[in-house]
């Protein structure tokens, strides 16, 4: 398997590029973590990953144009700095969510003749890659896919909707991997499963999410004064995928005594992780916070003794690297790419058995000498996970993908000005 090299930023001349990132979810406005907006997956890895990329990516002096849906509170139109331009689309009501693909498809068509790559972001949603394979060939400029979740090898859907959405949306996926320039998989697990399916090994590259390390520097006051000690902290959505009510359960059987379960998300599986909340008895060490805006969180995780993952399915929790990064040992789920994400820095067991998450949680709260060892293994590992190394890394494919095939005809247009060779038809 082929990977990205890691280009230092000195090595890539790209001062005005600009790129059109098309992606379901972005980093959210405060006002999208409360009310009705919580209803709309504001949170998340996908969500965390784009918006710390752009910002990195800016950094080094690119330009970004975002389409991406509107969840209720945020602004229709939003700007980053100088340098990133949001545009959100949709009408903010669940059953229309996904109707923003109209509007966004038609922004994108139009804003792509005026950028150098689009980079499309995907997960569960269907729209995003033939809206991107649309913007990106009518303006025949090259197309970069990044994978956070694929429907054929990382989601595991129930009932009808979910099998549709594996058997349609992964025949959808695999199609538009296979005819873009570059695609991005967030672990070498999923890279080679997507090289086995047709996408040419020459064109995936594997770049992991990333963390800021400097927003872990230094320490913040407890943003959760009156919980006790030892804590455990979840962070994320609540929803079906992520399995809160099985870190539920798991509380009610854990034998250290006074033990704080913290789960800071909130989302539409609200009401079945407080019914399992009701159901099991654990009204006293069970706390749901909510969502906290994302600089708050390595205050929440630098004042907790474990973290917590109980997904279903995952192919790289951003979560989990946060957590290395604020040193805090780990009992995940073995699932997808985690085992990966993680190695031998975390405990890792069978997803959906709360019998093992409860062991798992009491041994390393019990056995302090391991506690320490497992955080120490993960931050050496978060070396490799930072945004600052990450974004020369994403730059050196977009340089690939730009490049494209050596029999290229000439370049035209903006292309031309900026002296780069067309991409591949």
């Amino acid at each position: 398997m082929r990977y990205a090299r890691a280009v230092p930023s000195d090595e890539v001349d790209f001062p005005r590029l600009r790129v059109l990132r098309i992606c379901s979810v972005f980093e959210p406005p405060d006002a999208a973590l409360v009310g009705r907006g919580v209803r709309f997956d504001p949170v998340g890895g996908m969500q965390s990953h784009t918006g710390q990329l752009t910002r990195a990516l800016a950094a080094l002096g690119t330009r970004h144009d975002v389409v991406t849906h509107r969840p209720p509170g945020a602004a229709r139109k939003e700007r980053l700095g100088e340098s990133v331009t949001i545009h959100r689309f949709g009408l903010p009501v669940p059953w229309g969510r996904q109707l923003y693909c109209a509007t966004a498809a038609v922004a994108a068509w139009a804003r792509s003749s005026q950028v150098d790559l689009v980079h499309a972001h995907v997960g569960e949603d269907l729209a995003v890659l033939p809206m991107a394979l649309w913007a990106s060939r009518s303006a025949r400029v090259p197309l970069v896919v990044t994978v956070h979740c694929s429907l054929r090898y990382t989601f595991r859907g129930c009932g009808p909707r979910g099998l549709l959405l594996a058997r349609v949306g992964g025949g959808i996926q695999t199609a538009i991997c296979r005819r873009a320039d570059a695609v991005i998989s967030l672990t070498s697990r999923l890279a080679g499963r997507l090289a086995a399916d047709g996408v040419p090994r020459e064109r995936v590259h594997v770049i992991p999410s990333g963390v800021t390390a400097a927003a872990f520097a230094g320490r913040a006051p407890d943003p959760f004064p009156a919980s006790g000690r030892p804590r455990v902290v979840y962070v994320g959505r609540l929803a079906a995928q992520r399995q809160a009510e099985t870190l539920v359960e798991a509380a009610a059987r854990m034998r250290t005594t006074g033990v704080q379960v913290i789960i800071v998300g909130d989302g539409v599986g609200r009401p079945a992780v407080e019914a399992a909340i009701q159901r099991h008895g654990v009204g006293d060490r069970v706390r749901i916070t909510g969502f906290k805006p994302h600089r708050d969180i390595p205050a929440v995780l630098r004042h907790a003794d474990v973290f917590c993952l109980p997904s279903r399915y995952e192919e790289l929790g951003s979560a989990l690297l946060e957590a290395m990064q604020a040193g805090l040992p780990i009992v995940a789920s073995d699932t997808g790419g985690v085992r990966e994400a993680v190695g031998t820095a975390a405990r890792l067991v069978t997803p959906g058995d709360p019998g093992a998450f409860a062991h798992a949680i009491d041994g390393l709260l019990t056995q302090r000498d391991e506690a320490a060892r497992l955080a120490r293994l993960g931050r050496d590992r978060m070396r490799r996970f930072d945004w600052e190394q990450l974004a020369p890394q994403v730059l050196g494919v977009y340089r690939l993908a730009m490049a494209g095939p050596a029999e290229a005809p000439a370049p035209q247009g903006r292309r031309a000005q900026l002296g780069w060779p067309r991409a591949r038809q």
